[in-house]
Formats: structure tokens, sequence, C-alpha cells
């Protein structure tokens, strides 16, 4: 008598029980205490159910004062896309086109960096820009030295922001052009395009599902990130992530650090939902 065999249904469902567990214990349940928290008083102590709910961490953290720290939070995570982009592509296009048989040793140079930790490299470029340091004293042979050195400036913490999500851009763009077929460069040249025009007519929406990828992986978080702030800038460069840290840690305002974090997430998701209607391919 043969034997019955489980539903194909039924089979890949169990083999997705342990990821599913997985997110729901470390993404879902966190998240949770977090929304919880946000509806909370002040005066709530660590994992108490709060009841009843309140909106006052939410008015506070809507409040007109936080919209500057809230616009350079979009302004940082902004410049950074287009900074990796600008430094990204060249270098994914090169390792595709042109990587031969050190593509893969091309590709592990550009992953380097996470050898390391990420905390020590943004202190090792603190110490770089610092007024003594050897940005500055370069700098200050040619007359472009400051006095202080680059550090407490918005241009430092685009700097590391870049620095520190460059990879994230690059792999994507490195798949979406190894995936594209480089004979249309040619057959583009043929038909009287010059560079530039093949450039935006045949490369780029050749390559724009890697582009897209990766302007998601840097954007969403170099709009969290709060080490970066915090190192290389100053109290006039704070973040939404910087200020959401201050919350939990000197601030001991849960709520107000809870809410900051809900809406900050609720940014990404509209982000992410209006990328998805307009139909994008993901890598």
């Amino acid at each position: 008598m043969a034997r019955r065999r489980a539903p194909r249904w039924l089979s890949a469902n169990l083999l997705l029980l342990p990821t599913g567990l997985w997110l729901a214990l470390f993404l879902l349940v966190p998240l949770a205490l977090v929304v919880q928290y946000s509806f909370a008083t002040r005066d709530t102590g660590p994992l108490r159910v709060v009841l009843p709910w309140t909106a006052q961490a939410y008015r506070t953290a809507l409040d007109p004062a936080f919209l500057p720290i809230f616009g350079r939070t979009l302004a940082y995570a902004a410049l950074t896309t287009a900074a990796c982009l600008l430094l990204g592509f060249p270098l994914a296009w090169f390792i595709a086109r042109h990587g031969g048989r050190h593509r893969n040793a091309l590709l592990a140079a550009v992953l380097v960096p996470f050898w390391a930790s990420y905390l020590a490299r943004i202190y090792a470029w603190k110490a770089l820009l610092d007024g003594d340091g050897l940005v500055n004293r370069l700098l200050g042979l040619v007359g472009l030295g400051r006095d202080g050195g680059f550090l407490l400036t918005d241009g430092a913490v685009v700097l590391g922001l870049t620095y520190g999500f460059l990879p994230f851009m690059v792999l994507p763009l490195y798949v979406a052009c190894e995936r594209f077929d480089h004979r249309l460069v040619e057959a583009s040249y043929d038909l009287g395009h010059g560079r530039v025009s093949t450039f935006f007519r045949v490369v780029l929406p050749g390559v724009r599902p890697g582009v897209l990828a990766g302007s998601l992986l840097v954007l969403v978080p170099a709009a969290g990130d709060f080490v970066t702030p915090r190192l290389l800038g100053g109290v006039d460069q704070s973040t939404f992530g910087s200020v959401i840290d201050d919350q939990f840690r000197g601030g001991n305002n849960w709520p107000l650090g809870s809410a900051m974090a809900v809406l900050l997430m609720a940014l990404v998701v509209v982000v992410l939902v209006v990328r998805g209607r307009r139909g994008e391919d993901v890598l």
C-alpha cells in the first residue's frame, strides 16, 4: 500500500515554520513592545502593559520643534544615497565588465570593511577628521585646512554614512550590471548614439532594478543610523536616530523614543509601499 504524502502546501509551510517562529520572536514581539510603549506615559516601568493608552508621546514627537531634526535626517539619508550611487555605480560596472578572473577578489575587497567593527571604523574617521588628523594636515598643505578639523560638520556625517553603507549599494548594482546585456551598448553606438545618450537611454534603464534596490538598502539604514551623527557630528547635526537613542538612555523617556521610532518606521513603510505600487522588480 502506497504511503500518503503530505500536501505540498503543508510541506512548504513546515519548512517556513522555523523562520516564522524566529521572526515572530525577535521581530514582531519587540516591535509590538515598541508600539505599546509609544502609547504609554513617561512613568511606565519596563515590560508593563500600558493601560489606558495615550497619544501624548506622538503629539510631542510631531511638535514643530522636531521638524528641523526630521528634515536633517532625510537630507543626510538622501545625500548618502546619492553619494553611494555616484561612487558605487562606476565600481560595480568596472567589476562586472572588466573584472575578469579577478572579479571575486574585487568583490571581496568591497566587503573588507565589514571584517572590522563599524564602531571602530567610525572612530578611525573621527581621528582622521580631527583638527590634528591626517585629512586636515594634508589639506592644510594646499591652504584648504580648517581650524578644528572637519569634525562636527554636516560633511563629516555624510562622509561617515557614505563610507559605512557604500557596500550595500555596490553589491546590488554589481548583480544588475552583470545581468545587463552589454551588446545593447554596442548596438546603441552603431545606431549613432554617444556615450551620454547611451548611458541614459540604454544602460540606466537596464540596471534600474539594481539602482532601486541599492538605494533602498542605503536609504533605510542611513535614516535610522545614530552612531555616525553622534561621533562625527555635534548637537547641530542631531538626527532622529540620535534623538531616539537619547530618549532611551539619558532622557529616560521611553514613550517619546518609541513614538519617534514608530514614526520613522512608518516613513520607511511608506517608501516601500510607494516603490511596490510602481511595480519595480527586486533583484
